[in-house]
């Protein structure tokens, strides 16, 4: 017996069994192959971020310490580098700093207008089964998906001072007719209050999105609870929306900083310069006035000021969830 278990648990020589010992892996041995299969997934998307995105920059980075102009663009001995006197030229000018205060008058009033307004439609949208309320979503994302000139120029007829239809209504209800797109106050909610109502359906979208991704369980649980429609809203649903609220606030910023369809179709950013945003200011100095290095050191300090707000927002954020 004592040599039977002596011989079980005695270790099996390989020789006799036939098989091959285990190996360890050899220190210094090669690596595994590298797998480039999500490597090549990613390249296109990739590639248009460099050829569309990086590279822009780059040439703008470039051109803004230069004096080009169109003559440039067909003999590159007319182009000479300036250094950074564009921008110093870009600092001292009046009209640069009229349009960054019109640009933060439109942030003011547009983004949370769009981002409270929006939430509110989706919200109403959300409670409602019923077709009526299903094609709604339909009709506010049809702004979002028309052609800005045939928006301003259906607008442009509604502003217009004499035979508008808003100035026609004002003046059966025996008021005055306002000046929209004349009056430089007004101009600016008039062209405001277009790209508010174009802004919002896609918006909307998104927080329908969000709001049929909460899971039922909640509201049912605060329903239990005893909870009202307006608590259950202020409580649970938009407390569980804080990154669709954060991802519309941060893009709807970044867009209206980049201000510019409206302004450019319905006023050219008049009267006096008063609906001028920075980046209509841009493209009056590049493909009006034929300053293109002037115009590319300005799109240079546009994108510094969106890279800042942004990364305030995101820090604020990443705050936030700490």
């Amino acid at each position: 017996m004592i040599e039977t278990i002596a011989r079980v648990s005695r270790p099996a020589d390989p020789s006799r069994t036939g098989s091959p010992p285990a190996r360890l892996p050899a220190k210094g041995g090669r690596r595994p192959r590298l797998n480039i299969t999500p490597y090549l997934f990613v390249s296109p998307a990739f590639v248009c971020l460099l050829a569309f995105g990086l590279l822009p920059i780059a040439v703008a980075a470039t051109v803004s310490l230069t004096d080009m102009d169109i003559s440039g663009l067909a003999n590159w001995g007319n182009v000479h580098f300036i250094g950074l006197a564009n921008y110093r030229a870009l600092f001292t000018d009046e009209a640069f700093w009229a349009s960054l205060r019109n640009t933060a008058v439109f942030v003011l009033m547009g983004v949370p207008v769009i981002v409270v307004a929006s939430l509110a439609v989706a919200i109403a949208l959300n409670q409602s089964t019923s077709r009526f309320f299903r094609a709604l979503r339909a009709f506010y994302f049809l702004p979002a998906i028309t052609a800005i000139v045939a928006i301003s120029l259906i607008w442009g007829y509604l502003y217009n001072t004499q035979f508008g239809l808003i100035n026609y209504l004002l003046t059966s209800l025996g008021m005055e007719p306002v000046h929209w797109l004349s009056d430089p106050v007004v101009a600016k909610f008039s062209v405001a209050l277009v790209a508010i109502w174009r802004a919002s359906g896609l918006n909307i979208i998104i927080f329908l999105a969000a709001l049929q991704a909460i899971p039922k369980e909640y509201l049912e649980a605060a329903s239990i609870d005893g909870a009202s429609e307006w608590r259950k809203i202020i409580y649970v649903t938009v407390p569980l929306l804080r990154f669709a609220i954060f991802f519309v606030t941060v893009t709807t910023l970044i867009s209206w900083m980049q201000f510019f369809d409206e302004p450019y179709v319905l006023t050219q950013g008049g009267p006096t310069g008063s609906t001028t945003s920075i980046s209509l200011y841009i493209y009056q100095q590049g493909f009006r006035y034929n300053e293109f290095g002037f115009a590319s050191a300005a799109s240079l300090v546009l994108l510094a000021i969106i890279g800042v707000v942004t990364a305030i927002q995101l820090r604020a954020r990443r705050s936030a969830d700490d």
